[in-house]
């Protein structure tokens, strides 16, 4: 991968972090970790045709982490600069050591173990530059938003069309032997319609977000189907409250997989915070749901060689047969409860949820004859997830359906239940896969739910 695009090298980067570890040994610390990067991009939005705002950035960062003590008795300061410059370093250096000489001891403190660390990464193809002028971006935009207003006469406003290229690169590296980094990029075609007048307006969004921009779905196409959910949305009706099936569409069903992360995750699990505590080796989900987490895809957005620690990622079995298998910890949070890193410090990888009842025959249509009668959700508000307790409450709007065929659209309504509950009455999952960040999943069918009337 050429370094052009940048103004620094990843060798000059590699420089920078060397120097910069050997500043911190020099000042006294016991160990030290430096993050080192660069990027560029463009950001286009219009709005009913016109240019509403266009911005180029141009940023890089430096972070220094400092540690002091033995395994028994750590302290650690943190500080940060933009400055590149060897006084810059030094001084960022001396901050951070000023830091940790004052924070609390911890023993849960400290750069992973020597053996975690990934020495020789993989290249995973995760930059694909898209140096695209702003007048191209503006163009693409427009093309987007114009085909939205082309669908219905009844699509009278916009909040926007959006273009988004960014490519960036890092260095991470740390005094145990640590050094990687990679060019990376993600770019985002998005257009937002507004359907109806008055009292009776509805707004819908659609985006297609790649690390390549040429895997990206057209502006058209975007803006087209972006559209159609808005149209959808006009006359909602309210419901009176049930309890009844629940089908979530793909990009809120990522949701769902979300709230499980989050609750099996390292710092929840150790402040003991989440409803799944101890959950490892128990049945957490239905039996025929499986949760893949792959870090090692090439060109995916939740791809990475190493995580934020510089640990190793590995493919795994995060839940079999319903079955959770594995938390989500990083070195500290894995420290605190007794157990090793799982190389997720920063966050999940690639983590596909499926059911082993699914077939290729499974696309939106079959699922709305599988939920049959019941609420299809479309769109939820607010948080509304305990993560203590499990309870799940949210605003949301969508579709009634009956004999799996959709009746009318729906808003102003409560869905709630409990998470533990929720995660164990999936009763299908579609083939409608879609990846949103660094989850995939089709739609998921919950056999019930209470959804109350506004």
């Amino acid at each position: 991968m050429s370094d052009s695009i940048f103004i620094h090298s990843q060798d000059q980067l590699k420089q920078l972090a060397q120097d910069v570890l050997r500043f911190a040994k020099e000042k006294g610390a016991s160990d030290a970790a430096v993050e080192i990067s660069e990027g560029n991009g463009l950001s286009v939005t219009v709005r009913k045709g016109n240019i509403e705002t266009i911005e180029q950035n141009k940023d890089k960062g430096i972070g220094v982490t400092v540690y002091l003590g033995n395994e028994n008795s750590i302290r650690r300061g943190n500080a940060s600069t933009s400055d590149f410059s060897r006084q810059a370093l030094k001084d960022t250096v001396d901050a951070a050591y000023n830091i940790a000489r004052f924070t609390a001891e911890d023993n849960c403190a400290g750069l992973p173990d020597a053996d975690a660390f990934e020495m020789n990464p993989m290249d995973l193809q995760l930059c694909y530059p898209w140096l695209i002028s702003a007048e191209e971006a503006v163009e693409l935009a427009k093309r987007g938003e114009a085909a939205a207003f082309a669908v219905d006469k009844r699509i009278t406003n916009s909040e926007g069309a959006s273009v988004y290229a960014q490519q960036s690169h890092f260095i991470s590296a740390n005094t145990r032997g640590f050094m990687g980094g990679y060019p990376y990029s993600r770019h985002t075609i998005s257009v937002v319609p507004i359907a109806g007048k008055g009292a009776n307006m509805q707004r819908d969004d659609w985006y297609s977000s790649m690390r390549d921009p040429k895997r990206l779905a057209r502006p058209e196409d975007v803006g087209r189907y972006a559209a159609e959910r808005a149209l959808a949305r006009l006359n909602a009706h309210k419901l009176d409250t049930r309890t009844c099936p629940v089908l979530f569409e793909a990009p809120l069903a990522a949701g769902l997989l979300g709230a499980f992360v989050q609750a099996v995750s390292g710092g929840a699990l150790y402040r003991k915070s989440t409803f799944l505590l101890d959950s490892l080796g128990k049945q957490v989900f239905a039996p025929h749901i499986q949760i893949l987490e792959d870090p090692h895809i090439p060109g995916e957005v939740g791809s990475s060689p190493f995580d934020e620690e510089g640990v190793k990622t590995h493919r795994r079995d995060v839940v079999k047969d319903g079955v959770v298998q594995g938390y989500f910890l990083s070195t500290y949070s894995a420290r605190k409860l007794g157990m090793k890193t799982t190389g997720n410090a920063g966050g999940s990888h690639n983590l596909s949820l499926t059911s082993s009842l699914t077939t290729p025959a499974d696309d939106f249509k079959a699922m709305l004859r599988k939920l049959d009668t019941g609420l299809l959700v479309t769109e939820l508000m607010g948080q509304g997830v305990n993560y203590v307790t499990g309870d799940y409450s949210r605003g949301a709007s969508g579709y009634w359906v009956e004999k799996g065929v959709i009746q009318y659209p729906v808003e102003e309504i409560t869905i709630a239940g409990n998470m533990k509950n929720i995660l164990r009455q999936i009763v299908a999952v579609g083939a409608d896969v879609l990846i949103r960040g660094t989850k995939q999943t089709g739609s998921i069918l919950i056999e019930e739910m209470v959804v109350a009337g506004g």
